[in-house]
C-alpha cells in the first residue's frame, strides 16, 4: 500500500485516550494509525470497511486502497490484519462491531463477509452476534435471483466476560398485565391457574418439588402483581417440554427440569433485548455525494449504548464522513475516526462541530 502523510496521530489520539478531548479525526492508513494507539486503551470499535469491488470511494486515489485487491482473498488478509491491530488496542471488556455487505463474482456470491468473519474468529476474536441489517429496500438488477436488501453486522468480543449494559437498550413492553373477569392476568392471558393444576395432578414430581413448584409459582405470580414482570411461563416436568432441548448436556433449561422438576421464564417490566434483526433504512442527512456508503445514525446508537461506558471512547478505522464518532459525542462518550481520505474528514469535522448540544 502506498504510504501516505499522517497528521500528527500521537498527539491527537493522546488527547483523546488521556486528556479527555472529546474527538479525533486522523487522516492516514488505517493500520499505520493503529499501531501508534496504545494497548487497551480503546472501550468500542465500530466500523465498516470499504466493500470488496463494490463501491467507488475518496482515497485520495491510492490504487492499492482497501476495497481494490485484484483477488478476494488479499482483501480478507487485509482486514484481518488490521482487526489483529485493533484486537491489540481494545480493551479486555471491549467490543467490535464489523458491517460488510457482500459481493457477487462470475455469478456467485463470495460470502465475503464470513469469509472475514471466521477469518477474524480463527485469530482470537469470540463471535457474540450476527446481525442482519435490513435495509427495507434494494435494487433488482438480476433476473435471475431475488433482490438483496440485507448486510451483516457482527458483534466481536475479545473475551468471555466483557461490558455490556443490556437495560441501556430494552425495548419496552408494548402488552401489559391487565385485569380480566376481576383477576390480574399477564400480558399474554396467564393466570397461575393452569400451571397450579399441573403441580397438583402431576405423577412426575415428588412432595417436595411439588412444593418448591407451588411456592415458585407465589413468587413469580406477586412478581406480577407489584409490576415487576409482565409475563411468565412455567415448564413442569412431565408436562411441558423442555424450550431448545431436552438434553441435559445441551440445554441448561432440560438441567434445571430434571433437577428441580420445573422452571419458569419471565419478562422483565423494563423490556426485552432488540432481536437480531435490525430494521433501519440507509439513508441519512449525510449521504452526501462526497460518499456513497454513509452509517444510517440509528445503526450506531444500540451498539455505543451497549458496549461502551459513560465517557469511554469509540474508534472507527475507516470512519468516512464521521457518523460513529458524532452518534459517540452525542451519546456522552469519545470518539476517534481515522480514514485515508483527507476530504472526508474534513466533512466529519464540519459535522462534529456542528453538532454543539445535540446530546440524546
Amino acid at each position: 500500500m502506498n504510504e501516505i502523510a499522517i497528521e500528527s496521530p500521537l498527539d491527537k489520539i493522546q488527547d483523546v485516550i488521556e486528556n479527555g478531548t472529546r474527538y479525533a479525526f486522523i487522516t492516514g492508513d488505517s493500520l499505520n494509525v493503529l499501531k501508534k494507539i496504545p494497548i487497551n486503551s480503546i472501550n468500542c470499535v465500530i466500523t465498516s470497511p470499504p466493500y470488496w469491488n463494490l463501491r467507488e470511494y475518496d482515497t485520495n486515489h491510492f490504487e492499492n486502497s482497501i476495497g481494490n485487491e485484484s483477488d478476494y482473498r488479499d482483501y480478507i488478509i487485509t482486514l484481518t490484519n488490521i482487526f489483529i491491530e485493533i484486537h491489540r488496542i481494545i480493551k479486555n471488556d471491549g467490543s467490535l462491531w464489523l458491517n460488510l455487505g457482500d459481493k457477487y463474482y462470475n455469478k456467485a456470491l463470495m460470502g465475503i463477509p464470513w469469509r472475514v468473519a471466521l477469518s477474524l474468529m480463527d485469530k482470537g476474536w469470540i463471535l457474540r452476534n450476527d446481525i442482519i441489517w435490513d435495509q427495507m429496500k434494494g435494487t433488482q438488477s438480476a433476473k435471475d435471483r431475488l433482490r438483496d436488501v440485507y448486510e451483516h453486522i457482527f458483534h466481536f468480543v475479545k473475551n468471555k466476560t466483557y461490558y455490556y449494559n443490556h437495560d441501556e437498550i430494552r425495548i419496552e413492553p408494548i402488552r401489559k398485565p391487565k385485569i380480566y373477569n376481576g383477576e390480574l392476568v399477564s400480558a399474554t392471558g396467564v393466570n397461575g391457574k393452569k400451571y397450579r393444576k399441573q403441580i397438583a395432578e402431576s405423577n412426575s414430581l415428588n412432595e417436595l418439588e411439588r412444593k418448591n413448584a407451588n411456592i415458585a409459582l407465589d413468587e413469580v405470580l406477586n412478581d406480577l402483581a407489584i409490576g415487576k414482570i409482565v409475563d411468565f411461563r412455567m415448564t413442569i416436568r412431565g408436562e411441558q417440554r423442555a424450550f431448545h432441548s431436552e438434553s441435559t448436556s445441551i440445554s441448561g433449561r432440560a438441567k434445571e427440569l430434571e433437577s428441580k422438576g420445573y422452571y419458569i421464564l419471565k419478562m422483565g417490566a423494563n423490556g426485552h433485548l432488540p432481536s437480531d434483526i435490525w430494521r433501519i433504512a440507509p439513508e441519512d442527512t449525510w449521504r452526501k455525494d462526497a460518499h456513497y456508503a454513509v452509517f444510517p445514525e440509528e445503526l450506531i446508537i444500540n451498539p455505543i449504548k451497549a458496549t461502551c461506558p459513560d465517557d469511554g471512547i469509540v474508534l472507527d478505522p475507516f470512519s468516512g464522513t464521521g457518523s460513529a464518532v458524532a452518534i459517540a459525542i452525542k451519546l456522552g462518550r469519545r470518539g476517534i475516526g481515522i480514514d485515508i481520505s483527507e476530504n472526508y474528514n474534513k466533512i466529519a469535522e464540519e459535522r462534529v462541530k456542528n453538532l454543539k448540544n445535540q446530546l440524546f
